[in-house]
């Protein structure tokens, strides 16, 4: 009799624990598609606690003309455009003027699959310039120099 309720005992324990698993497997399965989602953040980015008068400026130009493909803070957005606070953009392999190359002329994708990026119509040096000073103080902020 006693060996009759440590088994079922027992195999109370195991269905318990598979149903715990089971419903705990799904809400991470949840959340690890909640952060794969098409157009979620590629990477996390620490903001710094001020930003120069010029990359301010650089950043209402940024999320004008920037954001919709780069994401907020230049973080990056799944299906859409890769983070610009990435090690790939540090200033000794992507310097200032890929930069400005790329808003003038497109960029063929190379480093990412998201395709080829436009030209950007209707930015001026001086707007770029701003989007280069924002974009290179998010990076140094995150350990990217």
């Amino acid at each position: 009799m006693m060996k009759i309720k440590l088994i079922a005992g027992g195999a109370a324990l195991v269905i318990g624990a598979g149903a715990y698993y089971l419903t705990r497997g799904d809400a991470l399965e949840e959340a690890a598609k909640a952060r794969t989602a098409q157009g979620a953040p590629i990477v996390e980015v620490t903001l710094p606690d001020t930003l120069s008068a010029k990359a301010e400026i650089g950043k209402h130009a940024f999320d004008a003309v920037c954001a919709d493909c780069h994401g907020q803070n230049a973080a990056g957005k799944l299906g859409f455009g890769p983070p610009l606070v990435h090690k790939i953009y540090e200033p000794n392999h992507h310097g200032d003027m890929a930069f400005y190359m790329a808003a003038q002329n497109g960029v063929r994708a190379h480093h990412w699959k998201f395709g080829d990026m436009p030209a950007q119509d209707g930015l001026t040096k001086t707007d770029v310039a701003g989007i280069v000073t924002y974009v290179r103080e998010l990076q140094r902020n995150n350990g990217i120099n």
